[in-house]
Order: C-alpha cells, then structure tokens, then sequence
C-alpha cells in the first residue's frame, strides 16, 4: 500500500481532513447568520467562519462567534438567512448548497497555493 509524501499529508491537513466519520473542509468568510437553535429561539449571529464539516445526516459550519468570543458550529439546516459580510450577498434558499460551493472553492485556492509554493525540485 503506498504512502503519501509528507508534502501530500501537510497538504491535506491544510486544505481538508477527515475527523472521524466528518469530512472537514475549509472555508473563509465573515458571515451573519439567522439562526435557529434547538429551541426554536431565532437570533442573528456573526461568524468568522473556519470551516464546514460534513458528517452523518448533517452539516455544520464551525468559526469564531464574533458576539459571544468563542468557536461555535451552526448546523446548516437552521440557518434561515446568511449575508456575505464582505460582498453584501444574501442567501436565503439553498443555504447547505452555498456553504459547500464556497469551502470547495476554498479547498480549491488553498490547494492551488500550496502548490505555487512548493519548492521546486533541483
């Protein structure tokens, strides 16, 4: 069975994981979410967020909570409403399909970057 370079694990580390049953992959942005929690209580929350994890029936995107100071994950589903705090853009319907476009893009660039600044072999 082969195993992967150094390079290649640091990359994956960097750009995706798996944690158990989840797939985790990164994602970047400054979101504000309209979100409701398990008991049905709405709030508006903003989200420095890290990454999207994918897992067994659900999908939560995990960051910094930028009112209460700590790292939080949001379920997907609960997600009423999520504004793009550096675009403007407004999401309000296909919010699970926005989030996993916007961390493959993320994957995407990080795996493209790491590339550009791999040394070069001699």
């Amino acid at each position: 069975m082969p195993t992967e370079s150094k390079d290649t694990f640091i990359e994956r580390q960097f750009i995706e994981r798996q944690d158990g049953t989840w797939r985790v992959l990164p994602i970047e942005g400054r979101f504000e979410l309209v979100y409701e929690d398990g008991n049905g209580a709405w709030s508006v929350r903003r989200l420095q967020a890290r990454e999207l994890k994918i897992g067994p029936g659900r999908v939560l995107v995990g960051g910094t909570d930028r009112d209460r100071d700590g790292y939080r994950g949001f379920r997907a589903d609960r997600i009423h409403r999520l504004t793009d705090r550096e675009t403007g853009e407004r999401v309000e319907r296909n919010i699970l399909d926005w989030l996993t476009r916007r961390a493959e893009g993320t994957r995407r660039a990080r795996a493209a970057a790491l590339r550009r600044n791999r040394p070069r072999a001699a």
